[in-house]
């Protein structure tokens, strides 16, 4: 059995690929479902588990009644020796029982991971319009793992249920009175504990949603901790984390304060019975209904049955944490896309015309893209890449929404997922129209998103660098030659960052490429864009945080690095401007002028003034 790393192709298969998101209880009977063999398998192995326990108050009392007060020896071995064998088998499944607990959970844990990934991916640039993304980290990190938790308690309390089956069997063959103490009462204790889950269920509610909350401020202050240290913001968002992991302290506190509870009544409620079953037992035995042995075996089925009641007991409270775990992850899983994808693959040298700006792109030419207004120019690369307009977060958290109880949360709460809904309809129909971009005359809308993706690349100053080895950084994917990367270093500029690395290819960069200068970050991303070699490649402002020496380096090796290929570039650098084959000049989101450099700066005032300024600019690289 291959148990670590796991396969998790039960949440890949094409039968149950897609997860039951309409509700929480749902979603968690999916992950169940998903991996029945397992849970199969956990359930039986946990039966077997149990079951010495249960019978060996019963093999006891045999030992006692049918051996040692009769003085047969051979029936007192004899019943000791099975007693022994029971204990041995007991033992041996509680390993097996582990061995697919384990199994389960990481499925569960790891499978979910992907799930997420696999989201996220589908989503793109429109996934922190559906979630904050602490949320998402933390779907992909506590969330996984209290999935992983319900599966492992949901499979032992089946086998539980098997031995509380048995040993019930054995008491009422025994003494009727007595079992059926045992039937009515166990479900009636169970249920006891319901109105406690109630108040559980919404404390651990508005624990795991402050948390998120954390975590979100936590990310956010870890990619802008440089910014914040130049601004003096640190104590200002030092003090805002430190109080809202307080309120996540305090709800902590809560939360385990109800967990207490309804653990202690799991104790109380047990050991009530274990002192009834034994009160009734000890007054058989005086009525002579009872022998000796039975009162012992008696004793040992009312001590065992703590064991599955208070198993059941966990179940509920491990349920009640995966309902809230579940509701937060079905709000990511159930997010539809908002685009239907075409039919259509795109060719390899296409044709592109933005109907917007009326830009229009040949194939294999070096377009330089300038703009009197740079969000003109960054919305013309989106479009182009197929992404829908950036528009201010649907679901910001409000300010006020931590401190808000009651009523006012719920209605918190409605209004965030009313924004959401909202979103995701203003997407929906932005994505159903037209999209205003053509390839060889037909609109974006009829091409299949992989041949977008693959033919279509834009790197933006929004692209980062993942945690890895530095090869990883230049060649995710691990596909080209070491020659092929080295070109593209020398075409970003960027030797002088390999050079300095103490382990060249194999050293260690950090999440988002901290210890790198802000220009090195963004050569060694050129460098990436320019390895993948995608047929368009869709540069925003590639060398705006490199000095001037750098980016005169750069201007010269670009042009000739993409010939052949189609390169547009949104920038009103003087230095890559020289390089283009033609130049656009934007003015309101639209073509004004396009010609060379050359013949816009001798007949374009508007041009000359942009490029001028973006001259005096580079002035303070």
């Amino acid at each position: 059995m291959h148990d670590f790393p796991p396969r998790i192709d039960a949440y890949t298969r094409a039968e149950t690929a897609r997860p039951d998101t309409r509700s929480p209880a749902r979603f968690l009977l999916w992950t169940l479902r998903v991996q029945a063999d397992v849970l199969v398998a956990l359930a039986v192995s946990g039966l077997a588990w149990f079951l010495p326990s249960a019978l060996s108050p019963y093999l006891l009392g045999r030992t006692i009644d049918a051996g040692i007060l009769v003085g047969d020896w051979t029936a007192t071995v004899g019943w000791a020796g099975l007693l022994a064998l029971v204990i041995l088998i007991g033992a041996a499944s509680g390993i097996v029982m582990h061995t697919f607990a384990v199994r389960g959970w990481l499925i569960s844990l790891y499978g979910t991971q992907k799930l997420v990934t696999r989201k996220s991916a589908q989503l793109g640039h429109v996934l922190n319009r559906r979630l904050p993304t602490g949320e998402v980290l933390s779907i992909s990190s506590s969330d996984s793992n209290t999935f992983g938790q319900t599966f492992e308690v949901v499979a032992r309390a089946l086998g539980a249920l098997g031995a509380f089956a048995v040993v019930a069997a054995l008491m009422v063959s025994t003494s009727g009175l007595l079992g059926l103490v045992v039937l009515i009462t166990a479900p009636l204790l169970v249920a006891a504990a319901t109105p406690v889950l109630r108040p559980l269920n919404a404390a651990q509610t508005a624990e795991r949603t402050q948390n998120g909350e954390l975590t979100s401020m936590a990310a956010d202050i870890v990619a802008g901790l440089r910014i914040l240290r130049g601004i003096g913001g640190e104590k200002t968002f030092g003090d805002d984390y430190a109080a809202q992991s307080q309120r996540v302290r305090r709800l902590g506190v809560t939360t385990g304060t109800w967990q207490a509870v309804v653990e202690t009544l799991s104790v109380l409620l047990s050991g009530l019975l274990l002192v009834v079953l034994v009160w009734l037992g000890a007054h058989e035995m005086i009525a002579g209904r009872l022998t000796l042995g039975q009162l012992i075996s008696f004793v040992g089925y009312a001590i065992f049955m703590v064991w599955p009641l208070q198993t059941l007991f966990e179940v509920a409270q491990k349920w009640v944490q995966g309902l809230v775990s579940a509701r937060k992850t079905i709000a990511l899983l159930g997010a539809e896309l908002p685009w239907t994808d075409g039919t259509r693959e795109l060719s390899p040298r296409p044709v592109l015309h933005d109907l917007v700006s009326d830009v229009r792109v040949e194939p294999g030419e070096f377009l330089v893209v300038v703009g009197a207004d740079p969000d003109a120019s960054a919305a013309l690369a989106d479009r182009l890449g197929r992404y829908l307009p950036t528009v201010a977060s649907a679901i910001e958290e409000s300010e006020s929404d931590d401190e808000l109880t009651g009523r006012a949360a719920r209605l918190a709460r409605a209004e965030k997922e009313r924004r959401r809904a909202e979103a995701a309809r203003s997407d929906a129909a932005a994505a159903e129209r037209s999209w205003g971009v053509t390839a060889d005359g037909l609109d974006y809308q009829h091409y299949t998103m992989a041949s977008l993706r693959e033919r279509v690349l834009v790197s933006d100053a929004g692209s980062q660098l993942f945690a890895g080895t530095f090869q990883q950084a230049v060649d995710p994917l691990g596909t080209h030659t070491r020659e092929q990367a080295e070109q593209v270093l020398r075409t970003a500029s960027a030797e002088d960052v390999f050079e300095g690395l103490p382990e060249g290819w194999a050293s260690r960069i950090d999440e988002k490429g901290r210890g790198l200068s802000g220009g090195q970050r963004q050569r060694v991303v050129l460098a990436r864009a320019l390895l993948a070699d995608p047929e368009v490649l869709v540069l925003v402002e590639p060398t705006s945080a490199v000095d001037a020496h750098t980016e005169e380096a750069i201007a010269g090796r670009l042009a000739d690095h993409r010939r052949g290929r189609t390169t547009v570039v949104m920038t009103a650098s003087p230095l890559l401007v020289h390089s283009a084959d033609r130049v656009v000049f934007l003015a309101d989101g639209r073509q004004v002028a396009t010609g060379t450099h050359e013949y816009l700066l001798a007949n374009h005032a508007a041009y000359r003034a942009v490029v001028n300024r973006g001259m005096e600019e580079g002035d303070d690289h």
